[in-house]
């Protein structure tokens, strides 16, 4: 029944004093309306075949009934009409999805397990504008799109039915007939649940899991999460750990909430980040190119198993941080791409609508519909698996018209420039929206270019972000550790030229897995000199980068040294750490964790100028560096940091230092616990009244080969003047 309303004609209508009921049941040989009062009636067939029309005389609206229906092979069913039953969608909610302002718009789109007047069901609802009609198929309709049309709610684009008796865990698409004639089955983009590639149908899903975190959502709310520790340890769940009794097979959601929260928790990062677990049929993809927003992948387990992965790292201690990709979304035609025949998701223009790197789409921001899709996949995400932020991938590409565009490829904006300003619409709005609706969680941005105030509030004229990855720390960083020692006199400034920009927004510093693929090798490959060096240079750089402002991030496997590049088809070398030398490295990055943590100076103040200064930094000639972070007490919370990144041990190096009295050394890379040849200065050193690179205090410092040194005053230490 080719119609965009199927319910003027079916169901029970009122007619000649009485009730006429049509039903819509192709290939039956005889359908029996059962009303609730016992009368039963016959159908007679009408026009078009598969229509089944009759009155009954004396009835009244509303009307309670189910249809007996007869097949010419015996079979016959019992059910309740879904053409009975109003529609499941309010006039408001259509008006706030016409404007993309409906913030619980996965409450109304996609299949929800309901009941209705005493009757259980599903009710189905898609957005398809273009469309000449809808209809949903499952497994509960044997997959027959001509049992059960949708209805187009009005001007909306937005297609309903309410299907009684469907049961949580069946599988369904809507095949979507276009304006050229074409029949499209897709995927629901609102699914809760999605199957297992390769297969590719939705799944009615029903949360059934109990919460057991109220405690750790409350702190959450109240947290200033710029003035606190955060450390995070970047997860690709399908290849942290495989099971080697299992032929090698990823670990469940259910058994990762045991074994990486309680490594993580031991490991000392307060939160855990997910490279996107959002259902993506292209393993390969790291699950970056999404198919589904608002289902979780089957790989691992159930909706609600993920849910108590979550709820586990949150008993732990942890924060989860999820990446999340509204750049763009793969092409293929059983998910969003032209999704009722047209460009609805997507830009017709593929100067804007195709991502030329990747090989995807781009989503059509200027819409409301789809910035309102993506605004509910946010707070989605962030109210019904109770995350604790947001990564958005590639921000960059979304930013600018010409991202990785010839001159020619691309459509200026209306002022005739590169930015894409319906982009930045939507993700100042999409920074509004989920810190006024969701307090204390982390938004956090991938972007690589010099745009300005990406994490600064959209009132002030910035994109709203909390955080953003200081890709140029990165890149400067790794470039100058990746330098013989010898060489990196001439490359010093590399790793200064960070804290000319250290406070302009507030950063993440990121070693992802961006660093340790597509040849680029491992962390630890990246360093020069023999075996030794190596680990030791890995281990300087970890305590630069915890020592330097900003958030700390860190992909799994760089704890331990990781030497193989990280591909997704295998686990993590853990045998590795039956070697001293990563194991060191492991308990280094323990140690780091734990005396970040305990260390206000080290991030109370991360994104204030007075929060750090220059003790040494010119001291090129010896592949020195000395610098100091300071707490929101200064007399009190300060850690002065020296490192010494040339192979030669420096017995009694003078330091200027703050404060007089004992300082302890609360750090030393070189440690044998670490791996180190444990040259130090025995727990602590003295200052004296020497004033010394601008300090009123100095002491004499051994600094140990290619190590770095944290220092803090001891308790009692008196404070200077």
């Amino acid at each position: 029944m080719q119609t965009s309303d199927p319910h003027a004609i079916l169901g029970a209508h009122p007619h000649n004093g009485g009730v006429v009921v049509r039903a819509w049941r192709p290939d039956a040989e005889r359908v029996t309306v059962r009303a609730e009062d016992g009368k039963t009636v016959e159908l007679a067939p009408s026009e078009p075949a598969g229509l089944f029309e009759g009155e009954l005389d004396g009835a009244s609206l509303p009307l309670r009934y189910e249809l007996d229906v007869a097949y010419p092979d015996g079979n016959t069913f019992t059910l309740r009409d879904p053409y009975a039953f109003p529609p499941t969608i309010s006039e408001l909610d259509l008006h706030l999805a016409g404007e993309g302002r409906h913030e619980e718009l996965y409450c109304r789109l996609g299949a929800r397990v309901r009941e209705i007047d005493g009757t259980a069901g599903v009710s189905f609802a898609v957005w398809a504008p273009a469309a000449t009609a809808v209809s949903v198929v499952g497994d509960f309709n044997s997959w027959d799109g001509r049992l059960h049309p949708m209805r187009a709610m009005g001007a909306s684009g937005i297609w309903e039915l309410f299907v009684p008796d469907v049961p949580a865990g069946a599988s369904y698409k809507y095949e979507i007939h276009t304006q050229s004639g074409d029949i499209r089955m897709k995927a629901d983009p609102f699914a809760f649940e999605a199957e297992l590639p390769p297969e590719t149908s939705s799944i009615v899903n029903r949360s059934e899991y109990e919460w057991q975190d109220a405690e750790w959502l409350q702190t959450r709310a109240e947290a200033e999460q710029l003035k606190a520790p955060i450390s995070i340890y970047e997860v690709h769940l399908g290849s942290w750990r495989l099971n080697p009794l299992e032929d090698n097979r990823s670990l469940t959601y259910t058994e990762l909430a045991d074994e990486l929260a309680a490594y993580a928790h031991d490991m000392g990062f307060t939160h855990i980040e997910l490279l996107p677990v959002m259902a993506h049929p292209f393993a390969g993809s790291w699950g970056y190119q999404v198919t589904s927003q608002f289902a979780p992948t089957p790989r691992f387990g159930s909706p609600d198993d993920l849910r108590a992965f979550v709820d586990g790292l949150h008993g732990h201690g942890l924060g989860v941080i999820l990446d999340w990709v509204p750049a763009h979304f793969p092409k293929d035609d059983w998910a969003l791409r032209r999704f009722d025949g047209t460009a609805l998701y997507e830009h017709e223009d593929p100067r804007r609508g195709e991502h030329p790197d990747w090989g995807t789409l781009v989503f059509n921001f200027g819409r409301n519909e789809v910035r309102n899709f993506l605004l509910a996949s946010a707070l989605y995400w962030l109210r019904e698996y109770h995350a604790d932020g947001l990564r958005v991938d590639a921000v960059a590409s979304m930013l600018y018209l010409d991202y990785s565009r010839k001159e020619g490829e691309w459509v200026p904006n209306e002022f005739g420039g590169r930015e894409d300003l319906e982009a930045v619409a939507f993700l100042k709005e999409l920074n509004e929206v989920v810190h006024a609706s969701v307090p204390g969680v982390i938004s956090a941005a991938e972007e690589s270019t010099a745009w300005p105030g990406v994490s600064r509030p959209t009132y002030v004229g910035g994109l709203g972000f909390g955080f953003k990855w200081n890709m140029g720390w990165m890149h400067d960083t790794l470039e100058y550790f990746q330098q013989d020692p010898v060489y990196r006199r001439y490359h010093h400034h590399q790793l200064t030229f960070s804290l000319m920009y250290a406070f302009s927004e507030h950063f993440v510093l990121p070693l992802s897995h961006d660093e340790v693929v597509h040849g680029k090798g491992s962390l630890l490959s990246k360093m020069p000199g023999d075996r030794w060096q190596q680990l030791a240079n890995l281990r300087s750089l970890y305590a630069y980068m915890w020592a330097h402002p900003g958030k700390k991030l860190l992909f799994m496997g760089g704890e331990f040294a990781q030497e193989a590049e990280w591909s997704q088809e295998r686990s993590l070398d853990w045998h590795l750490l039956e070697d001293a030398g990563h194991g060191g490295v492991q308990n280094l990055v323990r140690e780091l964790n734990t005396v970040y943590r305990a260390q206000p100076a080290l991030w109370e103040r991360d994104f204030e100028g007075a929060g750090f200064y220059w003790i040494d930094p010119n001291d090129a000639d010896n592949n020195i560096v000395v610098f100091a972070r300071v707490g929101l007490d200064p007399a009190k919370t300060v850690l002065v940091v020296a490192a010494n990144l040339s192979p030669v041990p420096r017995q009694g190096h003078r330091v200027g230092l703050p404060k007089p009295g004992r300082w302890l050394e609360a750090l030393n890379t070189d440690a044998a616990a670490h791996g180190g040849s444990n040259f130090g200065n025995g727990g602590s050193v003295q200052a004296e009244a020497i004033p010394w690179m601008g300090q009123p205090y100095s002491a004499e410092v051994n600094l140990p080969p290619l190590g770095v040194i944290w220092l803090v005053p001891a308790e009692g230490a008196e404070s200077s003047p």
